[in-house]
């Protein structure tokens, strides 16, 4: 009995035991759970609110409400130019069961272009810009580089995104204006034109396009300057701060009253992209260019053929140096043109046209370019110190306007010794030999042998083989006049020199043969001149 008790106690103990270690596992276990499960549940930023997504509200501004509503009259101008290569002399197709260089050669060549001769299939490249619709039945102005050459034009639309061909009604390259139309089928939303002779530098400006073929890209910036030439006598720019970029050109700039003010046409830029300065037509220019195009398809202007400064201080220090305080020197009177059959000469100051004033030469082109052609109209002019009305009639630029004066010979002429003379230029007496050698006919004058880099007579633009002709108004015939001529001239005074420049080669006759143009230069004399 007593041993069966004791194995009984042994095996009780013995559950007890076991049961006690289950009971401290399962404790330890659901802990160690817990903790997990408290850890999981814990944050890892403290105190952190979670963010709540309010309800969608439009913030709307002046810039956003206007990009709505002119991006439908903005449009995306793509064009494709194909061009047909000359067939290479030895060139073949390879058969296609040849293998090896050759016909892979030729595979890149037909797909790709050869960079290294020409292919005799017809490659097609492509541009793209921008474009504003500025008439509700489909007239659209953009830049005449964008669409010239192009052999098809499509434009699409942004509101959407329907695509049409265009066809070109007319186009302006001293503008770099072009107008299209296309058919829609319907009426489209065409910008309002605003009045660019009200824009003031510091004003918002607003440019939409399609910048590396981005459509509907909207930039914000200022006008940072006016007037800003352009590369043709007609461009005068507004310039913005507002991001342009390739692909803008065409495309509007817009005042904050969402009114067109200029075309966007180009940027000043060293790495082909935007850098802060971009250049566009203002719109009084491109209307007037609009209106013409649609009478007619072309943009004619008039002309009395003469020529003066380009530079407005050169005119002014010529003004200056023949007593004139405003006007327009002339340096040149093409020959058979309207001012010359009117007895308009070299050296005459334009005054005024019809009675009203002329201040510089940029009113002078605005003035004559935009009379009618066959137009008569009435000159003044200042010539010796007394006013001339002289009347002409007014040409047609394209057929007045002769090619511009190339360079001078650099080749130097036989002749005699070379004297110093105080503007800074070696001058020598023109002997018949130098006239011969020069094919120069004209009486007078002395050559200038070389110029002195920094002198008075770089500065104002004299060059090597130039023909001093005339030193304020006086005649030159020796080097002896100019001496004697320099011997009157004080520093601070202004000085205008008359010179012969050799303006191109005469084909048939020689090297050195050229024929020669006057041209004027003027400047005033430094408080040191040069010995």
């Amino acid at each position: 009995m007593r041993l069966i008790d004791k194995l009984r106690k042994q095996k009780l103990l013995s559950s007890s035991l076991i049961l006690f270690t289950l009971s401290i596992g399962i404790l330890i276990g659901t802990l160690i759970n817990t903790g997990v499960r408290a850890a999981k549940e814990s944050p890892i930023a403290p105190g952190a609110t979670p963010l709540v997504i309010p309800n969608a509200t439009p913030v709307t501004n002046q810039f956003s409400a206007l990009a709505t509503k002119l991006a439908p009259s903005v449009v995306h101008v793509s064009t494709a130019i194909e061009e047909t290569p000359r067939t290479g002399r030895n060139r073949r197709r390879p058969m296609p069961e040849e293998e090896g260089e050759d016909s892979m050669q030729d595979f890149f060549n037909r797909f790709f272009g050869n960079p290294f001769g020409e292919s005799p299939f017809p490659r097609r490249s492509a541009a793209l810009g921008s474009g504003v619709i500025i008439d509700s039945n489909g007239y659209i102005l953009t830049n005449h580089h964008v669409t010239e050459k192009a052999t098809r034009i499509r434009i699409k639309m942004v509101n959407d995104s329907r695509e049409y061909d265009a066809k070109v009604i007319g186009s302006d390259s001293e503008t770099d204006l072009a107008v299209l139309k296309i058919d829609a089928g319907k009426q489209l939303p065409a910008a309002k034109i605003g009045n660019s002779d009200a824009v003031n530098v510091g004003d918002w400006a607003i440019a939409i396009g399609s910048p590396f073929g981005l459509q509907t890209t909207v930039t914000v910036g200022i006008i940072s300057a006016k007037d800003r030439p352009g590369t043709t006598t007609f461009q005068n720019f507004l310039q913005t701060d507002a991001a342009i970029n390739p692909g803008n050109s065409g495309g509007p700039l817009l005042n904050v009253n969402g009114e067109v003010i200029g075309i966007n046409t180009a940027i000043a830029t060293r790495t082909g992209g935007y850098e802060g300065i971009g250049f566009s037509l203002p719109i009084n220019t491109a209307a007037k260019v609009y209106n013409q195009i649609i009478k007619s398809g072309k943009v004619s202007r008039g002309s009395i053929g003469v020529e003066f400064a380009a530079d407005d201080s050169r005119n002014e220090e010529l003004l200056k140096a023949y007593g004139a305080s405003s006007g327009v020197f002339v340096q040149r009177v093409i020959a058979g043109g309207p001012a010359e059959k009117a007895g308009l000469q070299a050296e005459d100051i334009i005054v005024a046209i019809d009675g009203r004033q002329v201040k510089n030469g940029q009113e002078l082109i605005a003035r004559v370019s935009e009379t009618p052609i066959g137009n008569q109209m009435t000159v003044t002019v200042l010539r010796n110190n007394r006013k001339t009305d002289l009347k002409l009639t007014v040409g047609d630029r394209v057929q007045v306007v002769r090619d511009r004066l190339g360079g001078q010979s650099s080749e130097e002429s036989p002749g005699g010794e070379a004297t110093p003379a105080k503007f800074g230029v070696t001058i020598e007496n023109m002997t018949p030999a130098v006239r011969d050698s020069m094919n120069f006919e004209a009486s007078g004058g002395v050559l200038v042998r070389s110029v002195e880099p920094g002198s008075f007579a770089e500065d104002i633009g004299i060059l090597p083989n130039d023909v001093i002709m005339a030193i304020n108004r006086q005649p030159v015939n020796s080097v002896d006049d100019v001496k004697r001529i320099q011997e009157t001239l004080k520093p601070g005074m202004a000085v205008a020199v008359r010179v012969m420049r050799a303006a191109r080669a005469v084909p048939g006759r020689g090297a050195r043969a050229a024929e020669w143009t006057s041209m004027f230069f003027a400047g005033t004399l430094p408080n040191t001149p040069r010995q």
